[in-house]
């Protein structure tokens, strides 16, 4: 049996987004932290990296670095004004042309990286060298639109690596399912038109991109009917997640039929994560791992990739991280979760869970599922 592949790099921890107060730039009414700060910080991800080493789960894995995404792969996703622009401010002073996905200098090149892992992980996938793949990479991509970071995303990594498999590979059907906090706006928007790209997107409602929450952006033209959001009332847990697997996610998935299915894995849905209001736990992350594995096994032969994405407790991501890889490889290891307790306390009454139910059954019953 092929292993998992895992890739990573040590340069994609040395992206910076410059001195920023969580999301705030440093200045006028806001002070310096008394640390580095910023949120997308490259610790939650060097800390799933040592717990992956230490827990032994590391060693059963195929490890492995990747080259940077050339320009050729870029530019089927992002214009060269965009790329041009993006380039020069990050060989020179850095910059941030949204206010929310802050660069500094040698960004560019990071991201490149980063959209590399992610065409690595699936590259190695479709060529039957992986079982599946876990690509670690950093800054994340979801956000990005073709011309404009937003954010912490300066590249669209799962974009730019489905189209590079598209031309090496000839994939046709690929399935995007986007289980980070904050809406897939990125991947959303450049395949809103296509219908061989499905794009699932799983968020918590009105948090990020504020106040959307796209319940009835179903697809436009040709990809009408390819594009699915669930919104999720902030407070939902581990139960209002799972139901919408079981009624809406998988359903969905089975009625298209992919070739490869490739998770956005955002691990800010979790009790702790500063940036949403949601109450997942590790074996939550667990538990929807298994379900899309399930799913591939049956639907495309196993072939699934999870690229990483956001996530900002630096304590807590490495143990979502953890249970993803284990669950996605099949390993097991004695890593216990220390917060589990306070996590499963914290599940929401059982009328909440009621009227979220009631919510994603008509959403289910609305998109024919």
């Amino acid at each position: 049996m092929k292993k998992t592949g895992f890739f990573t790099d040590e340069r994609t921890f040395w992206h910076t987004g410059g001195i920023q107060s969580l999301v705030l730039p440093v200045g006028g009414w806001v002070q310096p932290p008394s640390a580095a700060g910023f949120a997308e910080s490259p610790d939650s991800k060097r800390r799933l990296l040592s717990l992956l080493k230490v827990s032994g789960v590391a060693d059963k894995l195929d490890m492995r670095p990747a080259e940077p995404a050339r320009r050729e792969d870029l530019l089927r996703i992002h214009p060269a004004s965009y790329l041009d622009a993006f380039k020069q401010a990050s060989d020179t002073t850095g910059g941030d042309f949204s206010g929310s996905a802050p660069f500094g200098v040698g960004s560019y090149e990071i991201a490149a990286l980063s959209a590399g892992l992610a065409m690595s992980a699936i590259d190695g996938v479709l060529s039957g060298t992986f079982r599946n793949a876990f690509s670690l990479s950093r800054p994340p991509g979801h956000h990005c639109l073709p011309d404009m970071p937003l954010g912490f995303c300066l590249l669209a990594n799962i974009p730019v690596a489905i189209e590079a498999a598209r031309a090496r590979h000839g994939v046709g059907r690929v399935a995007v399912v986007d289980w980070d906090v904050h809406h897939g706006n990125g991947t959303q928007a450049i395949y809103y038109e296509d219908p061989d790209t499905l794009t699932i997107s799983l968020h918590q409602d009105r948090c990020f991109p504020p106040g959307y929450s796209g319940a009835t952006d179903r697809g436009a033209g040709k990809g009408e009917g390819a594009n699915i959001n669930i919104p999720l009332l902030p407070g939902g847990g581990h139960a209002v997640y799972m139901r919408a697997f079981e009624r809406i996610v998988i359903p969905a998935l089975e009625a298209f039929k992919p070739e490869l299915i490739v998770v956005a894995s955002g691990l800010d849905a979790s009790a702790v994560d500063p940036l949403a209001r949601m109450n997942l736990h590790s074996d939550s992350y667990r538990s929807m791992t298994r379900a899309i594995a399930d799913a591939a096994e049956r639907l495309c032969g196993g072939r699934l990739v999870i690229v990483h994405e956001g996530g900002y407790s630096e304590t807590y991501v490495p143990f979502c991280g953890h249970a993803v890889i284990e669950a996605l490889s099949g390993e097991t290891s004695d890593v216990v979760d220390p917060l589990m307790e306070m996590a499963l306390a914290w599940q929401p009454e059982e009328r909440f869970d009621a009227l979220q139910f009631q919510i994603l059954e008509e959403m289910a019953q609305a998109l024919g599922l």
